[in-house]
């Protein structure tokens, strides 16, 4: 047997390109912040992560500017061999001030970050705990590890405790969650979470990818719920509130350690450029000095909640910047997503197998330096394709 031979019958997204309704991949001409040009089409950029608008900061640009004109576009090594800058270290020890931890560890990607931190602290007697609706590299990291994977129900404390009371005690066991959920823009209950961690001896990390720079002032899911004490480890990516690309892991300094010494994302992978960890603290240093940008995208997240909730949409549980729009039907969903995008809204539509059948969802997010009449304007366009399609009445 070939084993190309699958290529040649995946046809799905051929048929979808084809017939005009394809909506991946697509290539930007230009992207100002909350607005973006599609082949001289421009919308209203409501389906991005850059929740702080921090990508269009001339302060976040000219950082990247000067480090390249200092240190050049790479690196050109892993961290743990001529890959390392001072400014690296400077980013990794500010970012565990901000997120009130001991130690920090900068990564490549989040995708690497969660790789390597699982992996390496999950060995072969121990048992790592996932939500079910955890971040797909958080799964990714658990496959890696040669230890035991558990599942728990999204945000299911009583579920949780079940998993956890059929451990053997003789196991390590580490529960990872999101913090704020990437889909569905709910919270993880950390402090329903915490005593049952700390019942069973287990540890608890936190994945702030979508939370750093929106909650807690910030400073993420912990300090939303002032429990930075009970989680062992927070983690979080460079390419969200921070305008950039990396990502990082902070906890207690042995343990960070013990990670920069075993996670084979981190060894054997590039450090990231000097553009993009100056970016990085440029942006760190704007969240932390300017808590009225948090504030502002607090805000447009509420007004957007209740304008989609009085139109009639059906937007989950979302107590956040992030909504999805559930519509239940793959191809409903597409037919939605691709009238927005013609009425000039670019939103993010998530089908089966991301999210269960049934469950299927536009993904909406919003920023800080999203305009009130931008807003009104979002809520404008939703309303009248919503109505066409009968999605709401």
């Amino acid at each position: 047997m070939d084993i190309f031979e699958k290529c040649g019958q995946f046809t799905e997204a051929k048929d979808a390109i084809a017939g005009g309704y394809y909506p991946y991949f697509i290539p930007f001409t230009d992207n100002e912040g909350s607005i973006a040009t599609i082949q001289g089409h421009r919308v209203l950029m409501c389906g991005s992560n850059n929740y702080l608008g921090l990508t269009i900061d001339p302060r976040v640009r000219q950082a990247a500017i000067d480090a390249v004109a200092r240190y050049g576009t790479s690196c050109t090594g892993s961290r743990f061999l001529n890959g390392t800058l001072e400014m690296h270290e400077q980013l990794e020890q500010e970012l565990a001030e901000y997120v009130g931890k001991e130690a920090a560890l900068v990564f490549s990607t989040g995708m690497q970050t969660n790789l390597g931190t699982i992996s390496a602290l999950v060995g072969r007697k121990d048992v790592v705990v996932l939500d079910k609706d955890d971040h797909a590299s958080i799964v990714d990291g658990a496959k890696l590890s040669y230890g035991d994977t558990k599942r728990f129900r999204h945000n299911d404390v009583a579920d949780l405790e079940r998993v956890l009371a059929s451990i053997p005690e003789d196991k390590g066991a580490l529960v990872v969650v999101d913090g704020l959920f990437s889909m569905g823009g709910d919270i993880a209950p950390l402090p329903e979470i915490i005593p049952v961690c700390k019942k069973y001896g287990a540890r608890l990390m936190v994945d702030d990818a979508h939370a750093l720079g929106v909650l807690g002032g910030g400073r993420g899911t912990a300090a939303h719920f002032g429990v930075t004490d009970g989680v062992d480890l927070i983690m979080s990516t460079f390419s969200k509130s921070f305008a950039s690309l990396g990502g990082f892991i902070a906890g207690d300094e042995d343990v960070i350690h013990f990670i920069k010494h075993f996670a084979r994302s981190f060894i054997f992978s590039a450090s990231i450029p000097p553009a993009n960890a100056a970016s990085a603290l440029a942006a760190l240093r704007i969240m932390r000095d300017e808590p009225e940008r948090v504030e502002h995208l607090i805000a447009n997240g509420a007004k957007m909640r209740a304008g989609f909730k009085a139109l009639g949409f059906n937007i989950g549980s979302s107590v956040t910047p992030v909504i999805p729009i559930l519509i239940g039907d793959d191809m409903r969903t597409i037919y939605f997503w691709k009238a927005l995008f013609d009425a000039g809204v670019f939103v993010n539509p998530v089908l089966c197998p991301a999210v269960p059948e049934g469950q299927q969802l536009l993904r909406t997010s919003y920023m800080a330096i999203h305009t009130e009449e931008q807003l009104d304007c979002v809520l404008g366009v939703f309303e009248k394709v919503g109505k066409e399609l009968g999605i709401i009445s």
